[in-house]
């Protein structure tokens, strides 16, 4: 089997070539949005996983996509236009609609079982620094920086990419923090590990915060890792 991945590469590289690669580093817990710039060899030291079993599943799934011709757009090539629809469309509108209903279930299981469970009141403020500061993120991402990249692709004015270059590093100090919470969430819930005997809000809220995260760190990779980098470079 051709090797395609030795461990040198950075994981945002890797996930920026290979979406499908994403779900393998869900699985092991590794951060490929905010901790993207790290080498595989690195990230994999820091978790204690073994990297030679772990680089023969990494190349095997990417053959086996090869094989299946089952391709993710490349958003590296596509038009700058394209991929801030795709994030818009995709990920923004996904915390518009999964926020609400999480602070919902999140102040829910804080009322009925805080009092047993401590750690809900913790999770509470955390959750709760998340959806400020991605609301307030979006709304700057969607009226100043994301309206700025599309104009300059379209006009090819240098200045107005200029312009819009100079926001970035403001938006990726809000992705840090942002992860960081995340990262805080998990660790108070023991890996968002239901008691025992948990009910049915409980664990839909668990969920919906694992499927938040994952979706969060889809999003922060695509911003960090491809879309910051080609305005920069541009």
């Amino acid at each position: 089997m051709e090797q395609a991945f030795n461990g040198t590469e950075t994981i945002g590289e890797i996930v920026a070539g290979f979406p499908g690669a994403s779900n393998l580093f869900k699985e092991s817990k590794i951060d490929f949005c905010c901790g993207g710039n790290r080498t595989l060899s690195a990230a994999l030291r820091q978790q204690q996983i073994e990297e030679a079993p772990f680089l023969q599943r990494l190349n095997e799934l990417l053959r086996q996509t090869r094989q299946k011709q089952d391709r993710d757009v490349d958003w590296r090539e596509a038009p700058l236009s394209d991929l801030i629809d795709h994030i818009v469309q995709k990920h923004h509108a996904y915390l518009y609609k999964e926020l609400p209903l999480l602070s919902e279930f999140v102040t829910k299981i804080l009322r009925v079982h805080g009092s047993v469970h401590s750690e809900l009141a913790v999770l509470h403020t955390l959750f709760h620094k998340v959806k400020m500061e991605l609301e307030q993120h979006l709304i700057v991402e969607e009226e100043v920086v994301f309206p700025l990249i599309a104009a300059a692709a379209r006009t090819g004015d240098q200045a107005v990419l200029t312009q819009a270059a100079k926001t970035i590093d403001e938006l990726e100090s809000d992705h840090s923090g942002v992860g960081e919470l995340l990262k805080e969430m998990r660790r108070v819930t023991g890996n968002y590990e239901l008691p025992i005997g948990a009910c049915r809000t409980y664990t839909l809220a668990f969920q919906k915060l694992e499927e938040m995260e994952a979706d969060i760190f889809e999003h922060i990779h695509l911003e960090n890792n491809v879309l910051f980098p080609r305005v920069k470079s541009a």
